[in-house]
C-alpha cells in the first residue's frame, strides 16, 4: 500500500444514520461479565453478513468456536448495512454496545471510543494482532491504540461484464474519465444499460463523487478539506461537474432512484443478471452479485477508477476500507478469544476461499483463487495513496451530508457548486 501512514488519513469520524429502529436492541451484551448461573458465557456478535455465502460461513465459524470452547455460546445478530448503522446509532445513545460488533473503523469507532463504550484491545490482542497485514489495521488505530481487529480489506472499483463490453465494441476497460464516458455512450448505443446504481441507499453514489474528487484534487485534498472545513475549492466543484457529465448521459438502470443494493431488484442483481454492464463497488461485489442475481462467472472483470485528465490525483490512489470487529468496554475474555479465532490463518483461509474476502493474515494470501480478487489485491498492494469511505472518515453529520448532497446531484436537484457548499456548511457547524 505504499507508505502505511497514507492510510491513516481521515480516520476521525463517523456516519450518522437516521430513522433509528429499536427492534433487536434488548438484552444487548448480557450482564457485565456475560456469565450465567451454569458457568456458560454468552457472547452477542453483531455483524452485517446478511447475504450468502458469508451468512452461512460465519454461522458455521461461530459453531466451530463453540465446539472448541464448550462454556461459550455465541448469539449472532445479523443486520443489513443501513439497518445496522441505524441500530448502532441508537445503541451509542443508550450507552450499551454488543460484546462483539462490526466496525469500519474511522470516525464511527472514534465516536464510540470517545463515549467510553469500546474496549482498548492494544494489550489484550498483541499476541496475534502484530502478525496481521499492517495496512488492514490502520482504520482501527486511534492515538496509537488498537480498538478493532480487521477481517477484510479492500477497495472500490468498477466491476464489469466482459461480454457486454465486447458487444458494445469496447476492447479494453477505460483508464481515463473521457474514455469512461465514451464507453458509456457505446453501451447506450447498443441499448445496454451502462451502470447499475442503488439510488435509494445513497452511499453507492457517494463513491463516484469521492473518487472524482480524489482524481481531480488528489487524495490528500480530501483530508485537508475536512481539516479546513472547506470543500468549495475548484477541484471539488470540478468533481461534481464530471459526475454531472455522467448523469447527463442517463447511464443508470430504470428506477435506479428507488433501487436498493442487495435486493433481487437492486444494483447487485442488475449486474449479476446481465441487465447492466457495470457497477462501482467494493471487493465484496462478486459474492453479492451471485447471491442477489445469477452471477457472471468468467464474464466478470474488474478495473480501477479512471484517471481524470489534468487532475492532481493518480490512478494508483485508492478509495475503500475494510471490515473489522470491536468489543464493548469490559467485554469478557471469551470475546477476545473469538477475535483471535477469527483472525487466525485457518479462519482467514476459510473467509478468503468461501466468501471472497481479501486476506488480513499474510499466510492466507495463497488461498486467493479468483482472478478478480487477485486483481484487487494487486492494486491495493501497489497503491500510492488510500482514502477511507467518506461517510466513515468524516464527522458524523459531514459524512451524511456528503451522501445526501451527492444523491441530490445524481437526482438532479443540486448543482456541483451546491454540493460543495452544503458539505462545507455542515463541516463548519461541526465544531
Amino acid at each position: 500500500m505504499g507508505d502505511p501512514g497514507l492510510s491513516r488519513r481521515g480516520f476521525l469520524a463517523a456516519t450518522a444514520a437516521a430513522g433509528v429502529g429499536m427492534t433487536a436492541l434488548s438484552g444487548c451484551g448480557g450482564d457485565s461479565d456475560g456469565g450465567s448461573s451454569d458457568g456458560t458465557t454468552t457472547i452477542e456478535w453483531w455483524n452485517i453478513s446478511t447475504t450468502e455465502p458469508a451468512k452461512s460461513v460465519w454461522a458455521s465459524l461461530a459453531k466451530k468456536f463453540e465446539a472448541q470452547n464448550p462454556k461459550v455460546k455465541i448469539k449472532i445478530v445479523q443486520l443489513e448495512n443501513e439497518a445496522y448503522k441505524s441500530k448502532m446509532t441508537a445503541l451509542i445513545a443508550s450507552g450499551k454496545l454488543p460484546d462483539i460488533f462490526h466496525t469500519w473503523g474511522g470516525g464511527v469507532l472514534k465516536q464510540q471510543v470517545d463515549a467510553g463504550l469500546v474496549e482498548d484491545l492494544t494489550d489484550r490482542t498483541k499476541d496475534f494482532a502484530d502478525g496481521l497485514l499492517p495496512v488492514t489495521k490502520e482504520p482501527y488505530l486511534l492515538d496509537e491504540k488498537v480498538y478493532g481487529i480487521p477481517f477484510d480489506m479492500g477497495m472500490i472499483g468498477f466491476w464489469y461484464n466482459k461480454a457486454l463490453f465486447k458487444k458494445a465494441g469496447i476492447s479494453a476497460p477505460p483508464t481515463t474519465w473521457d474514455g469512461f464516458l465514451d464507453a458509456v455512450r457505446k453501451l447506450k448505443a447498443e441499448n445496454i444499460t451502462p451502470l447499475a446504481l442503488a439510488g435509494k441507499e445513497k452511499w453507492p453514489g457517494m463513491y463516484y463523487w469521492a473518487y472524482l474528487a480524489m482524481r481531480t484534487a488528489g487524495a490528500d485534498a480530501l483530508q485537508k478539506a475536512a481539516d479546513d472545513k472547506d470543500f468549495t475549492s475548484d477541484e471539488f466543484v470540478q468533481a461534481g461537474q464530471h459526475l454531472q457529465d455522467l448523469v447527463d448521459l442517463q447511464p443508470f438502470q430504470k428506477g435506479f432512484l428507488g433501487a436498493a443494493y442487495s435486493t433481487p431488484t437492486g444494483q447487485a442483481a442488475a449486474v449479476g443478471n446481465g441487465k447492466a454492464a457495470m457497477e462501482l463497488m467494493g471487493q465484496w461485489a462478486p459474492v453479492v452479485e451471485a447471491d442477489a442475481g445469477k452471477g457472471l462467472g468468467d464474464d466478470l472483470g474488474f478495473f480501477a477508477f479512471p484517471a481524470v485528465e489534468g487532475g492532481k490525483g493518480a490512478i494508483t490512489e485508492v478509495f475503500g476500507g475494510g471490515g473489522g470487529h470491536a468489543l464493548r468496554r469490559d467485554a469478557p475474555q471469551a470475546a477476545v478469544d473469538f477475535l483471535k479465532f477469527f483472525a487466525s490463518e485457518t479462519t482467514d483461509k476459510v473467509l478468503v476461499e468461501e466468501t471472497g474476502t481479501l486476506p488480513v493474515v499474510p499466510a492466507a494470501e495463497s488461498a486467493i483463487k479468483d482472478p478478480n480478487i487477485k486483481a484487487v489485491q494487486a492494486q491495493l498492494k501497489a497503491a500510492t495513496g488510500f482514502q477511507l469511505y467518506l461517510d466513515q472518515a468524516y464527522a458524523p453529520a459531514v459524512g451524511q451530508e456528503v451522501n445526501d448532497s451527492v444523491a441530490a446531484l445524481i437526482a438532479g436537484s443540486k448543482s456541483p457548486e451546491q454540493v460543495t457548499q452544503s458539505i462545507t456548511k455542515t463541516a463548519k457547524e461541526e465544531q
